[in-house]
């Protein structure tokens, strides 16, 4: 990892170097992450790290235990399924109760292109954010507050499947995404729950094919 420089968002840059790290694969599932060690490798003090790292296990991406401490977490296949079947109820249910606009239209547009270009510069993590950002406006143009925070949280506790999944079918997000912005912008409500369930259901199985048995 790149030394960081001692400025005021040190702790935002600390977050953002480690989730980096560990959404591109340079810090393993299943690695330890100590406190001492990646505060030498960024040269910075523990503190900032410290906060990275209980913002990170918010996130559900590293996990800190007594007595273990802090390592990357690592998803079962049952998790996955799991996760990803709730995933599945709550944006079809999104989709079906997004109030459609024409500023919530354009704004998808915007992130597919974005997407487009992340993945043609191999931005893997912006990659990730910006696939998180397509459903997020979705969800949003729902109004209800309480399914948009059930769906974050899901969202988060996923990030680690994206980053598996960016490998194994990255290329196919902007194809899906196009196909729900394109049913919601001729008024197809019915084609876009089916866009979205077919997106979802494929990133999933192509997940829990790289599993040799289920867990």
């Amino acid at each position: 990892m790149i030394k960081l420089a001692k400025i005021p968002n040190l702790t935002e840059l600390t977050y953002r170097s480690i989730k980096q790290s560990v959404l591109n694969g340079t810090l393993g599932e299943l690695s330890r992450l100590t406190e001492e060690s990646l505060a030498t490798q960024l040269g910075i003090s523990k503190s900032p790290v410290r906060e990275a790292l209980n913002r990170l296990e918010a996130e559900g991406l590293v996990r800190i235990e007594a007595r273990r401490g802090a390592y990357v977490r690592q998803f079962s296949a049952k998790e996955i399924r799991d996760l990803y079947e709730l995933r599945e109820l709550l944006e079809v249910h999104a989709i079906e109760a997004a109030t459609i606009t024409p500023k919530l239209l354009t704004d998808l547009a915007a992130s597919i292109n974005r997407t487009k270009k992340f993945l043609k510069n191999g931005n893997k993590l912006e990659h990730i954010e910006e696939d998180m950002r397509f459903h997020s406006l979705i969800t949003a143009a729902t109004g209800n507050q309480e399914l948009c925070r059930v769906l974050e949280n899901v969202q988060q506790k996923t990030l680690l499947c994206r980053s598996k999944s960016y490998e194994l079918s990255a290329t196919t997000a902007p194809v899906a995404h196009t196909r729900i912005y394109q049913a919601l912008k001729k008024d197809s409500k019915r084609e876009a729950r089916l866009a979205m369930r077919d997106h979802i259901v494929f990133v999933r199985e192509r997940l829990l094919a790289t599993f040799k048995t289920p867990n």
